[in-house]
């Protein structure tokens, strides 16, 4: 499945498999596999506005059970097969060497927290559970966390695409087009963000490494 779904796929999956479709992408996404959750969750919502062909609720309760089954599977994985699973195949499921040197980065230095922030952030949507897994955070810690970001995420989006589509419906043409135009201006400031912070965590994580691969090599 493509990363980004247009309209009319995302209206001829949620026509066919309702709430089931949100729940079953959000959860094997999750999981660690690399579909578009977040791009169906607000799909759905816009959907359930345009057409009033499903409960606004019932798309945020379907994302968060999504959700939450999903980051239990994945945790479970991680759990089961650990780190040394994740470096020979990660690269397979878009978590190359670097990609996951930061994850493992991140985990390390903010714990059971880059579970719940990391469902607002695509790559560690996909890999928190998995990663929390592997690096053996208590069970009780991580189902705290993971409940409380699934259903904060999908609340937020939800409601959020739900209620700007309505606001939008009820704008004049040219407002409209300035409201959209400023906010596309402000996902791209948050990708500029995102990309300065990602490049400074990414050498913190290379010297962190480099810092206990020189330690352990000193003590044998």
């Amino acid at each position: 499945m493509a990363q980004i779904l247009d309209q009319t796929q995302i209206a001829a999956l949620l026509s066919v498999w309702g709430y089931g479709a949100i729940c079953g992408v959000v959860a094997l996404e999750s999981a660690g596999l690399p579909l578009p959750g977040e791009t169906l969750l607000i799909g759905a919502a816009v959907y359930a506005r345009l057409t009033g062909a499903m409960d606004i609720g019932g798309v945020i309760a379907a994302a968060a059970f999504g959700a939450i089954l999903g980051d239990n599977l994945g945790y479970w994985i991680g759990r089961r097969y650990g780190v040394g699973f994740l470096e020979r195949h990660g690269a397979r499921i878009g978590l190359g060497p670097e990609k996951f040197r930061l994850s493992q980065y991140l985990f390390y230095k903010w714990g059971g927290a880059v579970v719940f922030f990391g469902r607002f952030i695509t790559l560690l949507r996909i890999f928190a559970a998995l990663l929390a897994g592997a690096n053996r955070l208590p069970l009780k810690l991580f189902m705290i966390y993971n409940a409380a970001g699934g259903v904060v995420w999908s609340s937020l989006f939800g409601f959020g695409a739900y209620y700007m589509t309505a606001g939008f419906e009820q704008m004049e043409g040219g407002v409209a087009r300035f409201a959209f135009g400023a906010l596309l201006a402000a996902l791209f400031m948050l990708w500029r963000y995102y990309r300065r912070h990602e490049a400074r965590l990414m050498q913190e994580a290379d010297a962190l490494f480099a810092a206990r691969a020189a330690q352990t090599h000193a003590q044998i």
